[in-house]
C-alpha cells in the first residue's frame, strides 16, 4: 500500500514542512533520531513517490498533519512526539493525570464490514501514542472516555514516525514501554493485548466505514 518505509513529517532546515521517508544510519532503529529524510511527493494515502531529494530534519512533527487525520479524540488533541503536554486549569483542579502508552494503527484505505482475516490489509502503518487521561474527569466527573477525560488540547501525542505495514507483518509482537522523567513505568508487549489489531479493525468496521487517516489508539 505504501511506498515509504518509515513516514515522518518534519520541519526542515530550509524552513519548509515535508512528509518524508526517514533515513536511518547503520545500527539506528529509533526514528526519533532521524536527521535526514527523502522527501515524499503526492498523497501518502494514495499515489505518492519517495523522491531522491534529501532534506535535513530540524524538528520532527506529528507524523500526520491535522487535515489528514480522523480520530475519536478532538483533532486539537493531536500533537508531536516531543511536544510538551499542556495541563489546562481544569485538569489541575484535582489529581488524576495519567499516561497510557498505546500502539496506534493508521488506516490506509476505506474499510467496511471487514473480516478479521483481511483486516491487516487495510493498515497503512503503525506508530506509538500516549492516550493522556485524567481519571478524576474520566471516572468521577462524568466525562467518560471522551471530552475532558482524554480530549484536552495536546493530549494525544503520537509518533515520531509511522512504520509501514510492509515492515511490521505481526503487530502482536511489538514491545511497548513508557518512561516518565527517565523512569520506566510501563513495559510490555502487544502480544498481551486482549483483542488483536485485526479483531479490533474488523469489529470497528462493522456497519461503520473506516477512512484513510483514521487513527485507532488500541488501549494501554
Amino acid at each position: 500500500m505504501a511506498a515509504f518505509s518509515r513516514l515522518i513529517r518534519f520541519l526542515a532546515k530550509d524552513g519548509r514542512t515535508y512528509y518524508g521517508d526517514a533515513v536511518l544510519g547503520p545500527g539506528i532503529t529509533d526514528i526519533g533520531k532521524a536527521t535526514h529524510a527523502r522527501v515524499i511527493r503526492g498523497d501518502v494515502f494514495g499515489n505518492h513517490e519517495v523522491t531522491d531529494q534529501v532534506a535535513e530534519v530540524r524538528l520532527l512533527l506529528a507524523p500526520l498533519a491535522r487535515e489528514d487525520v480522523k480520530t475519536y479524540k478532538p483533532v486539537t488533541a493531536l500533537t508531536g512526539p516531543f511536544d510538551p503536554i499542556p495541563v489546562t486549569a481544569l485538569a489541575q483542579e484535582a489529581e488524576g493525570l495519567d499516561y497510557e502508552c498505546e500502539l496506534v494503527v493508521v488506516i490506509g484505505k476505506e474499510a467496511k464490514d471487514v473480516p478479521e482475516s483481511k483486516a491487516l490489509d487495510y493498515v497503512l502503518g503503525y506508530t506509538a501514542g500516549d492516550d493522556v487521561s485524567h481519571r478524576e474527569w474520566q471516572l468521577k466527573r462524568g466525562s467518560g472516555q471522551w471530552s475532558m477525560g482524554k480530549g484536552f488540547d495536546g493530549w494525544a501525542p503520537f509518533g515520531p514516525g509511522i512504520v509501514s505495514s510492509s515492515l511490521i507483518k505481526n503487530p502482536q509482537a511489538l514491545r511497548m514501554a513508557t518512561r516518565l522523567n527517565g523512569k520506566v513505568v510501563q513495559d510490555s508487549s502487544t502480544e498481551d493485548m486482549i483483542f488483536s489489531v485485526a479483531r479490533t479493525i474488523s469489529f470497528l468496521s462493522q456497519g461503520t466505514t473506516l477512512l484513510p487517516g483514521d487513527l485507532i489508539f488500541t488501549g494501554t
